[in-house]
Order: C-alpha cells, then structure tokens, then sequence
C-alpha cells in the first residue's frame, strides 16, 4: 500500500481492516485471495455503481480465481426496503449460497445497508465485504456494522448490528460523484469535527479548496481521520447503548426532514439541516455559545449544504417522524446537542417548545 493506508477495528474476535488506497478497486481480488473470507462472492449494486464500477471489480476477482456474480437493484432509496430484502435473499438461494460464501456491498450507503442486511439474515448470517463509493458511505455508513432497511414508520426501523470482515475505500472512485453527493458526504465529515476533533474541524475549514478539488494527499487523510474517529467510538460500543449515540449528531431532525421530503432530499443534505437544528437548540438550552453555532452554521454553508428546513415542509408531520425516531426511548426523544465545537452530550430533556420554535 505504498499510497494508501490501513487501520483496524478493534471488536476482538470481530476485529476487520479498513484499507483506503486510490485504485485499490483494480486489485481487490489480491487482497480478498490472501484474506481467505469466502468461497465465492454475490457482489451486490445497484446499477448505477454497476455500470461504472462493475467490470473492474468483477474482472479483479476473477484474476485471482475467486468464483462471483453480479447482482443489481436499482439505484436509490426507494430500494432498501423488507420487499427488496427478500428478493436479494432469495436470489441468494436460488444461485446455491452456502454459509462459506459472502457478499460485497459495492456503492453508497443504500447498498451498504441493503447488501449488509441481507448478509446478517441470510442463512443466519453470511460473511459481507463493504466496498463504499460515495463520500458518505467512504467516511461513515461503511464502517461500524449498522445494516438495515426502512418501513414507512420510518427509516431504518428494520435492521441489525453485523460488521463487515473489511472495508476497501478506494478515493478515485470520488472523481465520478456527483457534486450535491460530494456535498452530502461533506456534512457527515464536518459532523465528526463538531462531535469530537476541533482541530480537524478547523482542518476542514482551512483546507476547503483542496478537498473540494479532490486533492489526493488531503482526500485520503480525511477519510482517515474519519475512519479513525469512526472506528474508536465503535470498539468503545459496537451496539450503541452508550457513547456510540454521539454518532446520531444531527441525524435525528435530520432523519424526519429526509422522510417528509420523500427521500428527495439526500441523508448528508438532512443531515446538514439536522445539524443546524440541534446547534440552535443546544444555543437555547444555554449549552452552545452563539457564536460556535454560527461557525457550524457557516461551514455547512461554506460547503454549499442546506442548514434551513424548507418552509413549505409540514413541521407536524416532521414531530410525527421524530417520536418514531429508533433512537426514542419510552416516547422520548434523544438529541445529540454541541456544548463546543469538539463535544457533545446526549439528552433527552428538551422541552417541547424549544424544539417547536428550532423547527419553525
């Protein structure tokens, strides 16, 4: 890896790799053939990530005689749902998987939850390999063995903690994402920054141009530092009861603006919103200065993401989303709130009014 770079999770007997490398999409099949994790592979995709990635993981495997097949779905998060689920299950089945064979996610953070699911239900539980392709899915989603689906209560209602036996984040793939997918990837990034590393949220700010020009050198050690941050919360609680939950910065709100936009408004894009809101709320439980919420308000904008709930969006059916919130707890909801730029703490003390005056 002489550009790249691995870490590991530390989950003991569940411990993986997290590699990330430019190019190392062409030479998977090397590293899968040294790690023995399967016989054979479904790689799972959806046919977007299928036509520009399919061919070159494809022919990587079967360079190193790694029996696979590929399996689409199409693109978007109308397709992680139990019906899909059940489909992917049942191609497995028809094809003849066993449980020495696995899957590779290969795409963003629907495929990743989809493919993971499958592969935690499947048989009781089959290997899986996350192979992420967006910004969001390389810095978060891929790492840490959230896998599920959305019912109309909500999203990811329906899920499962299984962890992958290695992450392959390959940065050039970036380079044919689309920009608002880039931006949508960049709000997880900056979460990480208010949740946990001031300093690295000043690295972003600082270092603006060269990300957003895809610099390599600067690509690759924000994803690391992501990853890092990621991966120490996850050994420390790998099923969320506790510190884990400063993950959900800005995913609450974020979650129930995503769900009444109908999925047309992207996770990173709500999620950014979400931010907002629970700075502002943080600002009024005399937590957060005025000022630090400016500056997370000001990154985001920076970054040319959304921190306003659009005004036409019905604010009671935004509360309706909230109260089915997975991470509501007796009918109370959790908030993750910034008391400075670098930490949170997790409450679910807030008083009804504040949270109606933040949403309006």
């Amino acid at each position: 890896m002489k550009n790249g770079c691995e870490m590991i999770v530390g989950l003991g007997e569940r411990a993986y790799p997290i590699r990330i490398e430019y190019g190392c999409l062409q030479n998977i099949g090397d590293d899968l053939a040294r790690r023995h994790i399967a016989h054979r592979f479904c790689v799972i995709a959806d046919a977007t990530v299928a036509k520009l990635y399919g061919d070159t993981i494809m022919g990587s495997l079967q360079r190193n005689d790694i029996a696979a097949e590929l399996v689409t779905f199409p693109a978007g998060e109308a397709s992680k749902n139990l019906g899909l689920f059940a489909e992917l299950c049942s191609t497995l089945a028809g094809k003849g998987y066993d449980r020495k064979d696995g899957i590779i996610a290969l795409g963003g953070g629907v495929t990743g939850d989809l493919a993971g699911f499958v592969a935690a239900g499947y048989l009781r539980g089959i290997a899986f390999v996350q192979v992420p392709t967006t910004l969001l899915a390389q810095v978060d989603s891929s790492v840490g063995g959230k896998t599920g689906v959305d019912i109309a209560e909500g999203k990811n209602l329906v899920g499962a903690f299984y962890q992958p036996k290695a992450v392959y984040i390959d940065t050039c793939v970036l380079e044919t994402l689309p920009a608002e997918e880039f931006g949508g990837g960049m709000a997880e990034v900056i979460k990480y920054g208010v949740i946990r590393d001031y300093s690295f949220f000043q690295y972003l700010r600082d270092e603006r141009r060269r990300i957003i020009s895809l610099d390599k050198e600067t690509i690759k050690y924000l994803i690391e530092a992501c990853c890092r941050i990621k991966s120490e919360v996850v050994a420390e609680d790998e099923k969320e009861s506790d510190v884990r939950r400063i993950l959900n910065f800005g995913h609450t709100i974020g979650h129930a603006v995503e769900a009444v936009s109908d999925f047309t408004i992207i996770h990173g894009r709500a999620v950014a919103i979400g931010m907002v809101a629970a700075a502002r709320i943080a600002v009024r439980e005399n937590l957060l200065s005025q000022h630090e919420c400016d500056e997370i308000v000001q990154i985001l904008q920076e970054y040319g993401l959304p921190t306003e709930i659009p005004h036409e969006f019905d604010r009671n059916l935004i509360k309706k989303y909230l109260l089915t919130d997975k991470k509501s707890v007796a009918g109370k909801i959790a908030y993750v709130l910034p008391c400075s730029i670098g930490e949170v703490v997790i409450t679910d003390d807030v008083d009804d009014a504040i949270i109606d005056e933040v949403i309006a």
